[in-house]
């Protein structure tokens, strides 16, 4: 009788457990990374650096547009010596990212693909000049990392605030 009743409550004790298991396993799913939170009218300044060692300050101005899973991206920065007229068309699928990108003063352009995640887009560029962009943000700030590979330009970093 005394191995029966462990038996039972073994029983039991899986029959409370399975519901559990089961809500932890059905549960709501985390919703989909979206660019709301970039939407919108940004401006700060940064600095850029070139391979030779050399670097300049920077005011820009960022502007996200878009719904659903496109997002429209301009940021125009402008040093004493250089400006950077960049532009990205960007599209979402889940967390995956793709799409097109340009500078327009130096008129190069290319494909972007990555990751979006809710407070960060992580891009690959390539075409006219390879790198890697990150954008950390959340709803009153952000910044912007550009690396680039074979060219004199080595970097962009600048923090934005809304505005």
């Amino acid at each position: 009788m005394t191995s029966a009743r462990p038996a039972h409550r073994r029983h039991l004790l899986c029959a409370l457990a399975a519901p559990l298991a089961l809500a932890i396993q059905t549960g709501p799913s985390a919703a989909e990374p979206t660019f709301q939170p970039l939407l919108g009218s940004w401006g700060g300044s940064g600095t850029y650096r070139l391979q030779d060692g050399t670097s300049e300050k920077l005011k820009c101005d960022a502007y996200y547009t878009g719904s659903g899973s496109q997002l429209g991206i301009a940021v125009r920065c402008q040093g004493q010596t250089n400006k950077i007229e960049m532009r990205s068309k960007l599209t979402a699928n889940g967390g995956a990212l793709s799409g097109s990108w340009e500078e327009r003063t130096y008129n190069a352009a290319g494909s972007v693909s990555g990751k979006l995640t809710e407070d960060r887009l992580s891009l690959a560029i390539t075409g006219g000049v390879g790198g890697s962009m990150i954008v950390t943000y959340d709803k009153s700030k952000q910044t912007v990392a550009i690396a680039t590979e074979g060219i004199p330009l080595k970097s962009v970093t600048v923090s934005l605030s809304r505005k």
